[in-house]
């Protein structure tokens, strides 16, 4: 008998079992579509952490001050400004790894042009804080050396700022009052998006370092040339453990720390973190996929155990066409044939339930998706896999009868 034949009969057999096979194909439905969502959902959390890194700049290592002791007292993290302007020109001048360095000054307060206000955290930096974060200016200019030496009163500004105080005009050259100081806006910042905490890394006002240390800050930290934190961006395939450690020896000894003296400052590695997070986004979509595959696995047992029910019920109809020659390759491939279209159809089905169900998962719930074809063909061909293995026993048994006892069989 031939193949075409043989896929004839299986096919009438499915067709005249309709809820049957439709039971059978349950499993595999169910198990294709968990996978394909599983495995969308992982990948897009996985992105979503990609997009975070891209967003924070490459290679970061952050400098923060660290505590001091006075009196038996210890005070905590940042509780006084212990690292300074000349500590970020250090680093640059003597750790060769080390690309930028951008010393920072933080703050908040109102923005105000003219009826409009809005309420923005600003950073006092050196144009190095562009490279180091990498971030663009999508219109205007950066800052000019005149401006960072004689404090001038000029501003950067993200995209959040200038919407929410400028709406559809442009901001350029535009006044805004930060703590009753005008700042001309020269230059509005590219897109950023949120950071790994959540905050929306667009609401941000830079302006030159100077300025906001004697216009903005207030003249009683004006002889001072600390800093809250320096940001520095490692050198592209330098090793980042060991320019951070070079770091750290630099700094003990600019601030004169003894042996066995605690570190005045913190070294945080920015990179590292967010790589970390990325490796447990990594494993969390490797988990899903893995529980979301127990359900293909379930559904090939089911697919065997209603093949096996197939072959009782067909015993003299197995008979029957043995008498009238059938070989027992001919009901092995038959009753193999069935149980592969079962999972081929299932699988299908599945597939076009599993991309539907993602695409309204990010849709309705707003969860981050990305549709991976390597999984969708890995969930349809391990469907058809299934089909040959848990369908392959019942098959055989049902090619091993002997016609005499299939044509007796009540």
């Amino acid at each position: 008998m031939n193949f075409a034949a043989t896929l004839r009969i299986a096919l009438l057999a499915l067709r005249i079992n309709k809820m049957r096979s439709a039971l059978t194909m349950l499993g595999i439905i169910i198990g294709v579509a968990a996978v394909i969502v599983m495995v969308a959902v992982g990948n897009g959390a996985q992105a979503r952490v990609e997009a975070q890194i891209r967003s924070l700049g490459s290679n970061i290592i952050m400098v923060l001050s660290g505590s001091m002791t006075s009196g038996g007292a210890r005070g905590g993290s940042g509780s006084q400004q212990t690292i300074y302007e000349e500590d970020a020109a250090a680093l640059m001048r003597e750790v060769d790894a080390i690309q930028a360095a951008a010393p920072t000054l933080r703050g908040s307060g109102q923005a105000i042009v003219g009826n409009a206000n809005w309420s923005t955290s600003f950073i006092g930096t050196t144009p190095e804080y562009l490279d180091v974060r990498d971030w663009t200016i999508a219109e205007g200019r950066g800052f000019e050396p005149a401006e960072m030496n004689s404090s001038g009163k000029v501003a950067l500004i993200g995209q959040t700022v200038a919407e929410n105080l400028f709406g559809d005009a442009s901001p350029i050259d535009q006044v805004i009052r930060v703590r009753k100081v005008p700042l001309t806006v020269i230059g509005v910042l590219a897109r950023k998006g949120q950071n790994m905490m959540g905050q929306d890394q667009d609401d941000t006002l830079l302006m030159p370092i100077n300025t906001a240390r004697t216009r903005v800050i207030g003249v009683t930290q004006a002889k001072s040339r600390s800093v809250s934190s320096i940001m520095v961006k490692v050198k592209e395939g330098a090793d980042m453990k060991e320019a951070e450690e070079r770091m750290k020896e630099l700094l003990r000894q600019r601030h004169r720390l003894q042996p066995g003296q605690d570190d005045d400052f913190y070294v945080r590695n920015l990179s590292e973190i967010l790589q970390a997070q990325e490796a447990s986004s990594r494993v969390m979509a490797l988990l899903l996929a893995a529980v979301a595959s127990v359900s293909l696995i379930v559904g090939g047992i089911g697919i065997m155990n209603i093949m096996l029910v197939s072959v009782t019920e067909r015993t003299r109809e197995i008979g029957l066409r043995m008498a009238v020659g059938a070989r027992g390759r001919d009901i092995l491939t038959q009753f193999l044939v069935e149980a592969i279209t079962l999972s081929v159809i299932g699988g299908l089905i599945g597939i076009v339930l599993g991309v539907g169900a993602s695409l309204l998962i990010a849709q309705l719930a707003g969860w981050p998706t990305a549709l991976s074809a390597t999984a969708i063909l890995l969930a349809a061909g391990f469907a058809a896999l299934i089909g040959v293995f848990f369908g392959y026993y019942p098959a055989l048994k049902a090619s091993r009868l002997l016609p005499i006892d299939a044509l007796r069989y009540e």
